[in-house]
């Protein structure tokens, strides 16, 4: 099931965040990814795949500045088409937001990456160390 998230779904999505295998937190952008988190929790939407009576995947953007601010799956349920299910929420959120064209970023070399590639995202070269994709958003995004 898809649904929005509620502030009591948080200790559920930041376990799933910590559980990737990929694209991990770095100790100094931990505060940092709080902040927007608490932020979007406010004022934004974090959509989840509900499964087996737990969240076991998430996504949300930040419509301040355009970007998908996450996109994960745990890792036991990855495989499942739950990304491809939960990005184009988080991408019509931005085009709500006023948003012609979504960004993100992500580790070279990653199932994220390949992922973006597959689903016909953009590669707009590097920036700390990390791919940078982005897609315009059509009223009818797929």
């Amino acid at each position: 099931m898809i649904r929005k998230a509620t502030i009591a779904d948080a200790p559920r999505i930041t376990e799933v965040r910590q559980a990737v295998r990929e694209n991990r937190l770095s100790p100094g952008s931990v505060p940092r990814v709080a902040d927007t988190a608490r932020w979007l929790y406010d004022n934004g939407t974090f959509w989840v795949w509900e499964q087996d009576g737990a969240v076991q995947g998430f996504s949300a953007a930040d419509p301040r500045d355009g970007t998908i601010f996450a996109l994960f799956v745990h890792p036991d349920y990855e495989g499942r088409g739950i990304g491809r299910a939960l990005l184009p929420l988080a991408c019509e959120d931005l085009r709500r937001a006023g948003h012609a064209v979504a960004r993100l970023t992500t580790e070279p070399g990653s199932r994220a990456e390949r992922f973006y590639r597959l689903n016909g995202w953009t590669d707009k070269g590097q920036e700390k160390d990390e791919v940078v994709f982005e897609r315009p958003l059509s009223p009818a995004w797929t």
